[in-house]
């Protein structure tokens, strides 16, 4: 499997903090998939909730999410959305 990319910009009025983030990280832990989140040129692993704090992404930023592994396809869709969603 190749690696898969999706850019997605973050809707939730708190950006990735706290709950949010949480939320995407339980999300991702669900995969097999190797998975990252980019913002603002730093790097981390979408499995780690502090690292996923420690980008700082706020409200109405873009991010970029790469997914490597079987369930590439599959976690790139289910986390896409939820980075865009308003409600997490």
């Amino acid at each position: 499997m190749g690696v898969v990319e999706r850019r997605a910009v973050v809707r939730h009025a708190a950006g990735l903090h706290a709950r949010p983030a949480a939320r995407l990280v339980a999300e991702a832990q669900r995969f097999q998939a190797e998975l990252t989140l980019e913002a603002g040129g730093r790097q981390a692993n979408l499995k780690s909730l502090l690292a996923v704090l420690g980008l700082g992404v706020g409200p109405n930023t873009e991010v970029l999410l790469r997914a490597s592994g079987a369930d590439a396809e599959e976690a790139a869709d289910v986390l896409e959305a939820l980075l865009q969603a308003t409600d997490i």
